[in-house]
């Protein structure tokens, strides 16, 4: 609302008096206007407060200049006197009286210009009020819609004081607020006829709306929806007209249920595909990724890291249950590349080459290092595992599933050993290792080292077989002497009931090794053991 005139009248800096009585009026005022024309009205608008010296004033056409600016609608009218006049012509005062015109006496000291500026802060201040305002409630209603249409309506009626109404496109009230609004529904039906009509909706898109002014009560009813049939319909009613800010409000919640009413439409596609994957059909639209596909295996903020790339648009992630806060990601081939960079960075370039270890020679002794990206937004926890390609128009749920394994399986390795990265296909050993089921593998070697594990005497081992069966570099490894290396093998070796020095047996225990130092249910094929070959004089 604009300040009023008696707003105006009480700032003190102005010294402005009052001489039409004790009372000033609440009237708003608009602007200030400056005019020593005997008739100003065709340059006014109406609501204005009009300054004047009285130049071309006369007693004789007071009465006439009153009744010119009372029909106009002015605010009030401001005489400056100590100019022209030492004071107020007493047959204007009489005349201000007689006809319910505000006259303010503007002391000689307080120019014109000082009262249009004071006014023009006051809208200024006023206007700044309603941005404020209007902000703050479309931000409560942009956090209401999160909850649904409901809660956002009931903010809405909160918001504006009164009620309001959410109808479907029939005129059945959805959402009522307070309750007893839901008995307005049946007086609108006429009203929702012609939204409906083929002339509502404007040339320019924007919703088409109603007002209507009914005894003791103003409502606003607008459409719903973007397309040519309305997706529903809001109402809403306030004792007072609604002003702009409340306009502006209504049309943000009007914009917000649009959007929640449309949403459903976008995602058309992607319940189509998960339809055909759920009768096994081939997925198809264009929420489907076209060509080759690749899965992705990681855990952390996985949707932040791919909502803040336009990459990430074409993306399909599904969390996995268990501890973690895993993530598959299906990803196109073709941008394999830029995804895995945008959840694991690379490691800074002093960092070891990102390849795997050869069977031959399994890592070193060393814990995995996590790779701290150092871009934004944040990396996922811990490494990223990919899958082989799969072709997505032929592909079925094995497919993907085996391709998911294929992932975590690559991110269990890359984890092992502080990999950022890791695709499937570069895990070395899956010549043999891949060959072997896990449950009957993980049998294998628990039995096998369980006698070692008693007696303490694994680790001793596993030096044992990453040194190739030599003695001098694993008991460097160990920190003990050659000596106690000895006797531990000689223990160990009447436990196994195997000679540790025949290769045969040395493989077979490699293999069993690296089975046991897997963190999963799966065997990580990337090397023997967590320990790597130690230093050989």
């Amino acid at each position: 609302m604009p300040p009023t005139l008696a707003a105006v009248a009480a700032l003190p800096q102005l010294g402005l008096r009052v001489l039409t009585g004790p009372r000033v009026p609440d009237t708003p005022v608009v602007w200030v206007a400056v005019s020593e024309l005997e008739d100003p009205t065709p340059f006014l608008e109406g609501g204005e407060l009009v300054l004047t010296t009285g130049m071309r004033l006369t007693p004789a056409g007071a009465a006439r200049y009153v009744d010119r600016l009372v029909g106009r609608g002015v605010a009030g009218l401001g005489f400056a006197v100590g100019v022209i006049h030492a004071e107020v012509p007493p047959e204007l005062l009489a005349a201000a009286r007689d006809r319910g015109l505000v006259l303010l006496e503007v002391p000689r000291p307080t120019p014109f210009i000082a009262v249009g500026k004071a006014v023009s802060r006051m809208l200024a201040a006023e206007w700044y009020e309603d941005v404020t305002r209007a902000f703050g409630a479309q931000r409560e209603l942009t956090r209401a819609a999160l909850a649904g249409p409901g809660p956002l309506v009931a903010r809405l009626a909160r918001l504006l004081d009164g009620w309001a109404l959410l109808l479907d496109p029939s005129g059945a009230v959805r959402h009522a607020e307070p309750a007893a609004a839901r008995d307005r529904a049946g007086a609108l039906a006429a009203d929702l006829a012609r939204l409906r009509g083929p002339n509502a909706r404007p040339a320019d898109g924007a919703l088409a709306s109603v007002a209507l002014s009914v005894p003791g009560e103003n409502i606003v009813l607008q459409r719903v929806g973007l397309s040519g049939r309305p997706r529903g319909f809001l109402a809403v009613g306030t004792e007072a007209p609604l002003p702009h800010v409340a306009h502006t409000i209504v049309g943000a919640a009007v914009a917000l249920l649009t959007l929640q009413s449309e949403a459903p439409r976008t995602g058309r596609e992607t319940r189509a595909a998960l339809g055909a994957l759920l009768l096994g059909l081939p997925p198809a639209g264009p929420a489907v990724p076209r060509g080759p596909v690749r899965v992705l295996a990681c855990a952390g903020p996985v949707l932040d890291a791919l909502d803040s790339d336009p990459s990430g648009e074409r993306c399909l992630a599904v969390p996995l249950p268990g501890p973690g806060r895993r993530t598959a990601v299906i990803v196109p081939d073709d941008l394999t590349d830029a995804v895995t960079s945008l959840l694991a960075p690379p490691p800074p370039a002093s960092a070891p080459p990102a390849s795997a270890p050869p069977v031959s020679a399994p890592p070193a002794s060393t814990a995995p290092t996590s790779t701290a990206p150092t871009s934004s937004p944040p990396a996922v926890t811990g490494p990223v595992g990919v899958s082989d390609p799969v072709t997505m128009a032929t592909a079925r749920g094995g497919e993907l599933e085996t391709a998911l394994q294929q992932a975590e399986e690559a991110r269990s390795a890359a984890r092992r050993h502080g990999r950022p990265v890791l695709r499937y296909a570069d895990l070395p050993g899956q010549g043999l290792l891949g060959l072997l089921d896990p449950g009957a593998a993980r049998g294998f070697a628990t039995g096998l080292l369980a006698p070692l594990r008693a007696e303490g005497l694994v680790e001793t081992l596993r030096a044992y077989v990453a040194a190739n069966g030599q003695g001098e570099a694993a008991a460097r490894a160990l920190g003990v002497h050659r000596h106690t290396l000895r006797a531990r093998m000689r223990k160990a070796a009447e436990l196994l009931d195997r000679d540790p020095d025949d290769p045969a047996v040395r493989a077979e225990l490699w293999i069993a090794l690296a089975v046991a130092s897997s963190e999963d249910d799966r065997i990580g094929h990337p090397g023997a053991s967590r320990s790597g070959p130690p230093e050989i004089a």
